[in-house]
């Protein structure tokens, strides 16, 4: 191909397909520019754009994300540190998106060997052998980016490689011979991105063979040194407490990352409710309308995770995912769905009581300490969201009127809510409560019958929480419980 067909070649944005049409492009004036430094490039462009960086990351903007962008910067390998469910992975993932929409690479190469910088013994053999008419294939960001969990028997044949007879005997070779090695994922992920989730988990061996690899760039495979200079960037994540722990990570290792990055769950309600409200799969199929999920149950909702954080009877070394929120909103939704589909309702709205039929999606999630295993998953959970709607209610208890509820109630009346009845029928049995009405009324702005049924039930539900009544299966709601509001009343802030 003549210098005129190259030029038209690159003005109609073809891709070289050898070498030669590869020189003079931006590729040769990169030659040898490390993944770090593509990353750090393209990172500058976005920032200095003003485009999201990680998008779908929601709560890290002045705390995890800064700390990300400041390793990228200094390329840095880094980890991220953090409970279960704290988008770790997530965030991993997206360094992508930071990376060249593809890059060429010698065809045919096990590590996709730059064009102009060959590491491996086969990239310099076929770049010597065809010089300029040298095959060039591209590889996607997508396929730049390589990631293992680690577990205890990950062998540094997984990771790095391993001596392949076979291939020695085709090659008529030696097996100290480089072209002898079966390339582990690490090698593989040459040019790109290497992530390990989990890496305290990783055998000592193994973590002793990575750090050969980050800090001299050589690593022995069955007693024969090899040469690796891997051009990538290693990204780890662990839970902090594997990470800390004596033995847990060889110390050469965990000196060579670069930055440790420590990541949280949400700080405020209102950001779990945004990520919980992103995530939960609300929006469904099937011919079914949607869900309606009033304010206080979204917040209630929320407000189970804080509580199970909070708990004692909860491992605090295990965490309690954000997972958990997302989980019960979609279960909730799905009893209200559930509801509305037996009973013929025009739409399906989440109330209290489908909390409690959800609780399945809280009990799998929780990670009990003694006392907590001591009483059991379910009850455990069902007091956590008994106390998360207690809560949810004390923050709109005081621009509600509930005296003459609780007044009702402390008269030796009782109400069973019934089953099997539409929520917009319920308005009649509330009504039968002075004053409960009113005070769901207050809740339900928009006055439709269904929700203020719904409040109403949030009404009552708040106060049996906040021990002003009770509440069992064979009386319902009822007066308060004399010995419970005797016992010392929980904090509702």
């Amino acid at each position: 191909m003549n210098d005129s067909a190259r030029a038209t070649q690159r003005h109609h944005g073809a891709r070289p397909g050898v070498l030669a049409d590869l020189r003079g492009t931006r590729w040769e004036r990169l030659a040898g520019r490390g993944v770090k430094d593509e990353l750090r490039s393209n990172l500058i462009a976005k920032l200095r754009a003003g485009e999201p960086l990680f998008p779908g990351i929601l709560g890290y903007d002045d705390t995890v994300t800064p700390a990300v962008v400041n390793a990228v910067l200094s390329r840095h390998n880094f980890i991220l540190l953090g409970l279960r469910g704290q988008a770790k992975t997530r965030i991993l993932r997206q360094l992508v998106e930071l990376l060249d929409e593809e890059v060429p690479y010698i065809a045919g190469t096990e590590l996709h060997d730059d064009p102009f910088a060959p590491v491996t013994v086969q990239g310099r053999a076929i770049l010597e052998e065809c010089g300029d008419a040298t095959p060039i294939a591209w590889l996607p960001r997508e396929q730049r980016y390589v990631e293992k969990l680690a577990t205890p028997d990950a062998t540094v044949a997984d990771i790095i490689g391993d001596i392949d007879p076979i291939r020695a005997a085709k090659l008529g070779t030696s097996l100290a011979d480089e072209r002898a090695i079966h390339y582990g994922l690490l090698p593989r992920a040459n040019r790109g991105i290497f992530a390990m989730n989990e890496l305290p988990d990783l055998a000592g061996k193994v973590q002793v063979a990575l750090f050969n690899v980050m800090q001299e760039g050589d690593v022995q495979i069955k007693g024969y040194p090899v040469r690796l200079p891997l051009d990538v960037l290693l990204v780890f994540s662990a839970n902090p407490e594997d990470y800390t722990a004596r033995g847990k990570i060889i110390t050469p290792l965990k000196d060579r990352i670069g930055s440790e990055v420590r990541t949280h769950y949400p700080r405020t309600l209102e950001e779990g409710m945004a990520i919980t409200r992103q995530e939960a799969w609300l929006a469904r199929d099937g011919g079914s309308a949607p869900v309606h999920v009033p304010p206080f149950i979204a917040e209630a909702v929320e407000e189970v995770a804080f509580q199970a954080r909070d708990d004692a009877r909860v491992d605090k070394h295990s965490g309690v995912s954000q997972r958990l929120p997302i989980s019960l909103l979609e279960n909730v939704a799905s009893n209200a769905e559930r509801r509305a589909l037996t009973l013929g309702e025009d739409r399906p709205i989440a109330r209290v009581s489908d909390l409690y039929a959800a609780l399945p999606a809280v009990t799998g999630k929780l990670e009990l300490e003694y006392e907590g295993e001591l009483k059991g998953a379910e009850a455990v959970a069902r007091d956590i969201v008994r106390r998360a709607i207690g809560q949810a209610f004390s923050r709109v208890a005081t621009a509600l009127d509930t005296e003459d509820v609780v007044a009702h109630f402390e008269a030796d009346n009782q109400l069973r809510v019934p089953d099997g009845v539409r929520t917009a029928d319920l308005v009649g049995v509330f009504g039968a409560v002075p004053g409960l009405l009113d005070a769901a009324a207050g809740l339900a702005p928009g006055g439709a019958p269904d929700e203020v049924a719904a409040a109403a039930e949030f009404v009552l539900e708040g106060l049996y929480a906040r021990k002003l009544i009770s509440r069992s299966e064979e009386r319902g709601y009822a007066a308060p419980d004399l010995d419970a509001a005797a016992a010392p009343r929980a904090r509702w802030n």
